[in-house]
């Protein structure tokens, strides 16, 4: 793990989601540096979808706050995160299934250029800038080889590759990462979690995900979270290790 004396890319102070009476997501502070991938994870419920749909700016905050690189995005709407440099990707596909590998990612940093998105379709044969982005993204995530194939022909694991590769085109700062490794087989397992290691140098990376082997594989630091709250944050030996967590979320019995 590398140290983190420098600032955090991303800074979450006190983030609460309220839905009516319910509190999706309470008081949260986190901390997202360049050089670590940091994982939220939690039963379902716990308020991680929530929490990184707050961060992308897809659902706003009740109160609380969000900075990246120290300015103020807790107002700002998600296609201006976007511009700012928040990348993410979904738990489910997002990719343009009938056009190819290079144009899924080419049309991707076209919409973050341009000022008015719907114009994408008619200029993005024609923006030089974006082609490089595409290709620099491809290459960053071994689908060059790729480009030229249809999106929807792809495995599943490559379509998951590819939606990270339309995140870099966008050119992020930060990286948040919903559930990318679900339903792979364990050598697509391989390759994500080769990816992520390479990725994280130039990056801060969110990583929300359910497979508990490769979090603790590949997380330099782990927030866990119960109920909509922060239970507890460490590296994976302080979480393993940690009395609260195996307790509420593990289902350990410490005195068993």
């Amino acid at each position: 793990m590398v140290d983190t004396g420098n600032a955090p890319k991303m800074s979450v102070r006190g983030l609460t989601r309220r839905f009516g009476g319910l509190v999706a997501v309470n008081n949260v502070d986190l901390d997202l540096h360049q050089g670590e991938v940091h994982a939220v994870i939690g039963t379902n419920g716990a308020g991680k979808s929530t929490l990184i749909n707050m961060l992308s700016g897809e659902i706003a905050a009740s109160s609380g706050s969000i900075a990246l690189e120290g300015r103020d995005v807790t107002q700002m709407p998600q296609p201006q995160r976007a511009k700012a440099g928040i990348g993410r990707s979904y738990q489910r596909t997002t990719i343009f299934p009938e056009f190819t590998v290079l144009e899924n990612c080419r049309l991707t940093a076209q919409a973050q250029a341009l000022p008015r998105p719907w114009r994408i379709w008619e200029s993005a044969q024609h923006c030089a800038a974006s082609m490089q982005r595409a290709q620099s993204a491809l290459n960053r995530t071994g689908l060059a080889q790729q480009a030229a194939r249809i999106a929807g022909s792809l495995s599943h694991g490559a379509k998951r590759q590819l939606e990270v590769a339309m995140c870099l085109a966008t050119a992020p700062r930060v990286l948040l990462l919903d559930e990318p490794l679900a339903g792979m087989g364990a050598e697509e397992t391989e390759r994500m979690l080769e990816l992520l290691k390479e990725l994280k140098s130039a990056h801060a990376v969110l990583l929300v995900e359910h497979d508990m082997d490769a979090v603790f594989r590949i997380a330099d630091r782990i927030t866990v979270m119960v109920n909509g709250s922060v239970v507890a944050t460490g590296t994976p030996d302080q979480i393993r290790n940690d009395p609260v967590v195996r307790t509420a979320y593990l289902g350990e019995d410490e005195h068993a």
